[in-house]
């Protein structure tokens, strides 16, 4: 039933009661508002509640209907086939009245009041609501200060919103809304500057009285956030309002109007950014606040705009501003850390941007010249774009020259990079969070990491210029601060700076630099001076050693391997953390030397163990463990003497991380590497494995969710790793039914861990598992797609080739579905499916051949029938006789050995006491006579094959026995299907097929035969035992004339 106004009281007393901390009161209000969500006229009595401030005394009701409201709109604005939604009467009502109560002095009610409209503008406009824009502007011609301020919110919200809509109609619609509001709104931001300015002179002559003289100017502060958002919806007109002109090379008129203007203010606001300091907090922080936002919006216009923010109106002064901020900020006044940011932001996105690169190909022969372009012919694309480039070009020579250059990059080693004392006190308070912030900081987050951005990307525009500065700057360090001293000086710091400039420029660097001429005369001494100031240099260093990996070279490359374990043995965290992050790289790089690597894990090992327990944070957890893990990886089988270490470190580990489930999942693969390295010699961790598999693969585990997938890949190579595998392996087989039944999300790992257990435990896993494993196949065939199909019937054909009398009875189930997937022919319209039917069809011909009775109990039951019948599949024979149909049509689609299985089975099919054998002996022997010719050439590439799979395994070095590749070689060699003569077979069956159904019927079938099908017969002699030769033939030309 629709609510009515008469509700709005009972409505208001809901809200109050769900705000009341009596549990008793507040659950059945939560609950009937819950009810009444959906229904007609809930809406209208909410916004009548807000807006009736009169009725609504408690404001926390009205922002609680607000809220409600807006989750209303996300929930029934749109028509929903579970509900009947909001009614389009009920739609125009809200659509018009919110409008009429924008202007709400409460502003956690107005914003959300913002939100929802643009909610409900998402969705209805231009369609349902076609003039909200023209409203909102005609709302915006008044002098009441908050009303305006309201609009202007809604219209930002509002704009937002649209803005994420990317379809083309939904951008064009938003192109329409530029064209109509933008030079209105732009205008209206100008204004409000210029009052702003004017009201800052007005109170920075004041001398103590600010506060007073700005309560005097009452709307003054709302003047302030009004323009503010006035400003986003100015960015976000040109943002989104107009497609980048990247791709066009055309000047957009309202970049070069607006860009200017916003770099005047940023100008104009900056010097009052010192002069409120310690006058006026808010005001202070205004200005701070305003200044940073012009800079982002310049930033973000650029980046959309580069052409038109190409023009010398624009880009010369802005690439100055910046500059000066970065090289000068003292003759700029007090720019404070965000400002500094922002600049070098600015600066390495002009630098880099694609636009402003010349293009490195020539004009083309017969291409218009600069004199036929002046002429007033039309520039193409191309050439719009290289105009662009190149009158960048010159701006950047004019405002960025080779002076400039080598100043900037002075300032940002020297300035920039040095250390503070609050970075020093943070290293001395917390080494291990200093180490991280340093290294996975955002890098326009703080002012350090973003001058070395800044510094990358000026060496490569300008690496012929800078390289021998840099090279300077580094020779002219380590001469102020020498090897050996030990004194934390300026000196000390800049040859810190020096160190990290030439660690980020090393692949132009080594140009100028030899490092083992740097590493012999200056690096190995610092690292042999074990001063604790000398912590610094040591952790740049170690940080350096992984930079310049490529030009490790020769004997370097082992001191260098020694300097870093050396280092992980300092005490210091952060220099340890660095250490192990460079030894990272050197491991991973392949010019490593594995010798000494091996000479090295004696003394590695029992460091990494010291440093995880040393550290503290979950990030160095990961990065020691990260490095291990990475270690095992490399040194392969050479981890076996170390096993034991490992082992007891792991386990300790695991226990330790108890509810860490990142960093469990961390750990279960460095596991995972740990047991492919061990290969046959993991029983020696098993006592370690298993605990851990037995909480990782237990989907009722509380963390199961984030351990569970790489639990599974830990099971798994610990399983194909077993020589033989233990009981406690065999006890965890049961765990898959509860993976399956929860998610098929890992088939392929699932898919292996059955292979594994089929293959290496044999009988014993069939007699303690069978009920599991039918369960587990039947889950999967029931819900996987074509691909994970055809992966799970390699696993049923292997499992009934191990197993062909004791496996079918206890999958007869999943045999079942083999036999619709088999008979239902929709593979027609879907040709993937076409591998799948082979598939299936070539298990069933398996388990005939080597399970007749079986077979012939499996399609005599009524359960198949029923199955099929319910699946909507009728057949118009006996299923046996439509596999027939099927093993024939599939023939060509069938890999080698699946067409001797068909063959074979067909062979067999013979044999039965039915005349529709006869209706089709012509395609029974023109499959099997077709197997028997191409038999040779088949088997000789299938035993290719498998050769290739025991070389393999041999390469590995696991010819033995218990090699899981080796079993399966064993298996497929002993195959009955490969074992079976197929022509010997035919040959009985077909006399007995002849001795079945009679001389006379048999006859009759023969000579139905094609003539051409003779030729084949007589080679192979396949019927020659049950009909003379010559009296076929004579028929043959009976037949014929």
């Amino acid at each position: 039933m629709a609510l009515s106004a008469a509700d709005v009281q009972a409505m208001y007393s809901l809200l109050l009661n769900s705000l009341s901390p009596d549990e008793s009161t507040r659950k059945p209000a939560e609950s009937a508002l819950s009810q009444c969500e959906n229904r007609p006229g809930f809406c209208s009595c909410l916004l009548e509640i807000i807006a009736a401030r009169a009725l609504a005394g408690r404001e926390d009701v009205r922002l609680l209907a607000s809220v409600y409201f807006k989750n209303s709109i996300n929930r029934y604005w749109r028509q929903r086939r579970d509900s009947s939604g909001i009614s389009n009467e009920e739609k125009i009502h809200l659509r018009k009245n919110l409008l009429l109560h924008i202007r709400e002095e409460n502003t956690q009610i107005a914003l959300q009041m913002a939100v929802l409209i643009s909610k409900i503008a998402r969705i209805d406009y231009p369609r349902d609501w076609p003039d909200l824009f023209s409203f909102l502007a005609q709302q915006l011609q008044t002098t009441d200060v908050l009303a305006s301020h309201r609009v202007i919110m809604v219209l930002f919200r509002t704009l937002k919103e649209l803005s994420r809509k990317r379809l083309t109609a939904d951008v064009r619609n938003f192109s329409q809304i530029t064209a109509s509001l933008f030079e209105y709104t732009w205008n209206f931001w100008k204004g409000d500057v210029q009052t702003i300015l004017q009201n800052f002179s007005a109170l920075n002559q004041c001398n103590n009285n600010i506060d007073s003289v700005l309560e005097q100017l009452g709307d003054f502060l709302l003047i302030c956030d009004r323009w503010l958002f006035c400003l986003k919806i100015v960015r976000q007109l040109i943002i989104s309002g107009f497609e980048s002109d990247s791709t066009s090379a055309q000047e957009i008129w309202q970049v070069k109007e607006v860009c200017p203007t916003l770099l005047s203010a940023i100008q104009s606001f900056l010097p009052y950014y010192s002069s409120f300091r310690n006058r006026q907090s808010k005001l202070h922080e205004f200005t701070k606040t305003s200044c940073i936002k012009l800079v982002k919006t310049l930033i973000t216009i650029q980046n959309k705009h580069p052409c038109s923010f190409s023009h010398s109106t624009i880009l010369p002064p802005t690439m100055d501003f910046s500059l000066n901020i970065i090289s000068n900020p003292d003759q700029i006044g007090s720019p404070f850390e965000e400002l500094l940011i922002q600049s070098m932001v600015l600066v390495k996105s002009v630098l880099e941007c694609r636009e402003y690169r010349k293009s490195l190909t020539g004009r083309v022969v017969g291409q218009q010249s600069q004199s036929q372009q002046s002429q007033g012919q039309s520039l193409t694309l191309e050439e719009r774009k290289r105009g662009v480039a190149d009158k960048v070009a010159e701006v950047m020579k004019s405002v960025l020259g080779n002076e400039r250059v080598v100043l900037l990059c002075n300032v940002l080693i020297r300035r920039y990079f040095v250390y503070t004392g609050n970075d020093l006190d943070e290293w001395n308070t917390s080494p291990e969070s200093f180490h991280h912030e340093q290294n996975l900081v955002q890098w326009t987050d703080k002012q350090k990491p973003c001058s070395e951005a800044l510094f990358i990307v000026l060496f490569e525009n300008y690496k012929e210029v800078l390289g021998p500065v840099v090279v300077s700057i580094l020779r002219e360090a380590m001469s102020v601060s020498p090897p050996m001293e030990s004194e934390l000086t300026a000196g000390m710091l800049l040859k810190d700076a020096a160190y990290t400039a030439a660690g980020h420029v090393y692949y132009e660097l080594s140009n100028y630099l030899n490092f083992n001429e740097w590493f012999h005369g200056s690096l190995s001494i610092e690292l042999a001076n074990n001063h604790p100031n000398m912590r610094i240099i040591h952790r740049k260093i170690a940080l350096l050693l992984g930079q310049w990996i490529s030009e490790i070279k020769g004997d370097t490359r082992k001191l260098v391997y020694h300097a870093l374990i050396k280092l992980l043995q300092e005490d210091d965290i952060a220099v340890r953390l660095a250490a192990c992050s460079s030894l990272c790289y050197l491991v991973q790089d392949m010019n490593s030397s594995e010798q000494d690597l091996l000479d090295l894990l004696p003394l590695c090992w029992p460091l990494c163990f010291k440093l995880m327990d040393d550290v503290q944070e979950f990030d160095s957890k990961v990065q020691v463990l990260n490095f291990i893990s990475v270690l095992i990886e490399h040194v392969g089988e050479k981890i076996i003497p170390y096993a034991n270490q490992l082992s007891q470190f792991f386990y300790k580990l695991w226990e330790e991380s108890s509810g860490e489930s990142i960093l469990q999942i961390q750990l279960l693969v460095a596991l995972k590497n740990f047991v492919n390295s061990l290969g046959f010699q993991i029983p020696i961790c098993y006592d370690m494995i298993f605990p851990i598999l037995q909480i990782g693969i237990n989907v009722d585990s509380p963390d199961s969710l984030n351990l569970l997938e790489d639990s599974i890949q830990l099971w798994e190579a610990a399983l194909s790793n077993s020589p033989s595998v233990p009981p406690q392996m065999l006890d965890l087989f049961p765990y898959l039914v509860s993976i399956v039944d929860r998610s098929l999300d890992h088939l392929e790992v699932v898919n292996s861990i059955i292979e594994d257990y089929v293959i290496l435990c044999g009988a014993e896993f069939l007699k303690r598992h069978a009920q599991a494993l039918s369960k587990v196949l039947d889950i999967i065939i029931a819900n996987v797609n074509d691909k994970g199909l055809l992966s799970t019937l390699n696993i049923v054909d292997l499992l009934i080739q191990c197993f062909p009398n004791e496996a079918p009875p206890l999958i007869t189930g999943v045999l079942q579905k083999l036999v619709y997937i088999s008979l239902c022919g929709d593979d027609e319209q879907n040709p993937k499916r076409t591998v799948v039917r082979a598939t299936a069809g070539a298990i069933l011909a398996r388990i005939l051949v080597t399970n007749t009775n079986y077979m012939a109990q499996l399609i005599s039951e009524a359960s198949l029938n029923s199955a099929l019948q319910q699946a909507g599949l009728t057949l118009t024979q006996n299923a046996l006789l439509s596999l027939v149909d099927v093993w024939v049509d599939k023939m060509d689609n069938a890999a080698p050995l699946q067409r001797k299985s068909y063959a074979l089975a067909l062979a067999i099919i013979l044999t039965l006491r039915v005349p529709e054998v006869l209706d089709k002996l012509d395609d029974i022997l023109s499959v099997c006579t077709s197997v028997i010719i191409g038999g040779t050439t088949e088997d000789h590439s299938e035993d290719d094959s498998s050769g290739d799979t025991t070389s393999y395994s041999e390469n590995i070095g696991y010819p033995t026995a218990s090699s899981k590749e080796f079993r399966k070689r064993q298996i497929k060699d002993s195959d009955p299907i490969k074992q079976l003569s197929l022509e010997d077979m035919l040959r009985e069956n077909l006399k007995t097929c002849n001795s079945l159904h009679g001389d006379s019927a048999f006859n009759a079938a023969i000579s139905r035969i094609h003539p051409s099908a003779f030729a084949q017969f007589e080679r192979f002699e396949i019927i020659a035992c049950c009909i003379q030769r010559i009296e076929l033939k004579n028929r043959a030309l009976v037949w014929l004339d």
